[in-house]
């Protein structure tokens, strides 16, 4: 995504421990796993949304990966992984049996949900998701998945993303496609389809989203709200991810922070924070 959303937040972020008590809030990191040394030698995970990072600005990756600079957090988006924890477990009951979703078959995709032993922890980053080890720069690549399917005619995997949201205009392709809020969906699909060829299986080029969209349409609430169902195809582009993965391993091996991204929030932020 990008992070666009903390500026539009416009929120003070107050920390707190896992009994919701105040905590202090320092600003570092004090996990030594999350903090890379320039020149080390060790294996050195990123995930997804770091890598996402890395492309929307170099110096604040560079802040939080090297210096452990660690940004505000962020709420929970409790709607989203409602939906997102729905639909896996309506995939899950056709993926036991094998089966077509009909959403499949309202798209004419000769499609099954892919079942492999692994599923759940591809489907969970915290528990490492998809990885691969890049033996030329001795980092490891992850992230969490929604879903895999498996296309039946070309014997490929297809990598699907769920998304929530609600508007009152209707999911369209190339609009979707286009919107400057969606260009980090698309970069998040080219990593999942690279990882995923890295770790050996055969995956297609089409990816698919799930756009799961609120209707605002019905004149009462009655707790419950309808959602309309659009999948909208992506057709993935893996060939920049390489060249990234090295220049992100030469910024984590500087000993100075890039140079501000101009366009960047959070720097601005920072750089005036620090003038005032």
């Amino acid at each position: 995504m990008g992070k666009w959303w903390y500026s539009q937040l416009e929120m003070v972020s107050i920390k707190r421990n896992s009994k919701g008590e105040f905590a202090e809030a320092k600003g570092l990191r004090t996990r030594p796993t999350s903090i890379y040394k320039p020149g080390q030698k060790n294996e050195f995970k990123i995930s997804r949304s770091k890598f996402s990072n890395f492309m929307d600005c170099q110096r604040c990756f560079y802040l939080d990966r090297v210096r452990g600079l660690q940004e505000p957090s962020m709420p929970g988006w409790s709607l989203n992984t409602t939906v997102d924890d729905l639909l896996k477990k309506e995939f899950d009951y056709y993926r036991a049996r094998k089966e077509a979703h009909p959403i499949f078959r309202n798209y004419n995709l000769n499609f099954i949900p892919f079942e492999h032993d692994d599923i759940d922890k591809w489907r969970n980053s915290l528990t490492g998701g998809i990885s691969y080890h890049d033996k030329e720069t001795n980092l490891i690549l992850h992230g969490g998945v929604d879903d895999i399917w498996f296309n039946l005619d070309t014997q490929e995997l297809v990598v699907a993303d769920y998304k929530a949201q609600s508007t009152k205009i209707a999911v369209e392709k190339e609009y979707y496609l286009s919107s400057q809020y969606h260009q980090g969906y698309k970069m998040q699909m080219d990593i999942y389809v690279y990882i995923l060829r890295e770790m050996g299986f055969k995956v297609s080029d089409i990816s698919y989203f799930m756009v799961c969209n609120g209707e605002k349409s019905p004149d009462r609430f009655d707790a419950k709200m309808d959602f309309a169902i659009t999948l909208v195809d992506y057709e993935t582009n893996t060939s920049w991810i390489k060249e990234k993965i090295l220049e992100m391993k030469s910024v984590l091996d500087s000993s100075k922070a890039p140079h501000r991204n101009p366009y960047c929030e959070n720097c601005a932020y920072i750089e005036q924070a620090a003038k005032m």
